[in-house]
């Protein structure tokens, strides 16, 4: 059994910032690729980004230069800081991971940006 445990999420101004965390606990051996998933309102969820065990990261492109994706793989822990945050930012961020061939999501945490 392996859980996800979101935190960070809330309400902030267009402009602030928030610092989203995943915790990945359970029956793990090796994990692949942890990464932020996001879903608006009347919007299919879409990746954000992601960061494979080596390090390297992907970003979609609307969050470029914003969102810095980090894990420390000590704590089985992922990491999201968003700088510069914009109301079309708000939405349901899903923790996502990638562990021994089978994959992971978190219960989601709200991310609400007011202009």
């Amino acid at each position: 059994q392996v859980q996800l445990v979101e935190s960070g999420g809330g309400l902030v101004q267009a402009g602030g910032s928030l610092r989203l965390s995943c915790t990945a606990s359970g029956n793990i051996f090796r994990i692949n690729v942890m990464g932020w998933y996001r879903q608006a309102p009347g919007k299919q969820r879409e990746l954000v980004a992601r960061i494979a065990s080596g390090g390297s990261t992907n970003y979609v492109d609307s969050v470029k230069g914003r969102f810095t994706i980090s894990r420390d793989n000590a704590k089985n822990t992922v990491y999201l800081q968003m700088n510069s945050l914009k109301p079309e930012d708000t939405g349901v961020y899903y923790c996502n991971l990638l562990a021994d061939l089978r994959g992971y999501w978190g219960q989601g945490t709200q991310v609400t940006v007011s202009s």
